[in-house]
């Protein structure tokens, strides 16, 4: 008896398929394997490529003379002015004036308004406020029916004289000014009721030592011409009456222009203009 061996064809077919897929599987994991080797390697050196560090080549350095630099600095600074010319600047807040109310009072022109003030202008001369002078003397002591104006200028310019013949003076006092500080005192001091011309004529001196003293040139000034022995005590008595009641109009005279002028004014309104009583 024998034994009879027996091959199916599907048996044999699928053992061929079976081959060619092995042998199709090994293609194709060495050509991945290919691939992935490649990638690897490409990536690898494209980061090895990008973390290298790129250093800039310095330019070579060049010396400059002063003259260069000079014309290097110059050529800066005006471009800078240049470019801040170009900015726009920023308006600059104007006030603005307020108008007048009345009409005349002001002119508003370009933004700015214009007043105008009426100024009065006072002058005199010294021989004219040394009258005016003289004519207040003789309207407030109206019981010396024989007094004039005169008279009372020849007692002031008496005591000037003599004190720049002494030499106790360089210059004259009697100046506008002075004449002015001598009214005030006299305003104030002189009675209505003074009745002789020796007690008029002692407390007028008074006035004037005072007004020597408190705004002539000199440091100090004699007693004798202003004062006499017999009425040394009502001299000095009076001065201080004089000192306490009018110290504060003394300095104002001198710090404030409108009292002075008001002051200046009230005196040459004092003129008496009628011949009955013009100098002789």
């Amino acid at each position: 008896m024998g034994t009879v061996l027996s091959i199916s064809p599907a048996t044999k077919k699928a053992s061929i398929m079976d081959a060619e897929l092995a042998k199709n599987d090994k293609s194709l994991k060495r050509h991945s394997m290919f691939v992935s080797l490649s990638w690897k390697k490409l990536v690898s050196n494209s980061a090895k490529k990008s973390a290298k560090k790129v250093t800039p080549k310095p330019l070579p350095a060049r010396e400059l003379t002063s003259g260069q630099v000079a014309q290097l600095n110059s050529d800066n600074i005006r471009k800078t002015h240049q470019t801040e010319e170009k900015k726009p600047k920023a308006p600059i807040p104007v006030p603005v004036p307020t108008v007048p109310t009345k009409n005349g009072d002001g002119l508003v022109q370009n933004g700015r308004i214009s007043t105008v003030q009426k100024r009065i202008v006072i002058q005199a001369s010294t021989g004219e406020l040394l009258r005016s002078l003289g004519d207040f003397m003789c309207r407030r002591c109206f019981k010396l029916k024989d007094l004039n104006s005169g008279e009372v200028i020849l007692w002031f310019r008496n005591i000037d004289r003599t004190l720049l013949l002494q030499g106790w003076q360089d210059q004259g006092f009697i100046t506008p000014a002075n004449v002015v500080f001598v009214y005030l005192l006299c305003e104030d001091t002189i009675a209505d009721s003074i009745d002789s011309a020796a007690e008029l004529q002692g407390t007028f001196h008074t006035c004037l030592y005072l007004a020597y003293s408190y705004m002539g040139n000199e440091i100090s000034y004699p007693l004798k011409p202003f004062m006499s022995e017999s009425n040394k005590d009502v001299f000095w008595e009076m001065a201080l009456r004089i000192i306490n009641r009018l110290s504060a109009k003394m300095l104002q005279l001198n710090a404030d222009p409108h009292f002075f002028t008001q002051v200046f004014q009230d005196l040459k309104n004092q003129r008496d203009t009628s011949e009955a009583n013009l100098d002789r």
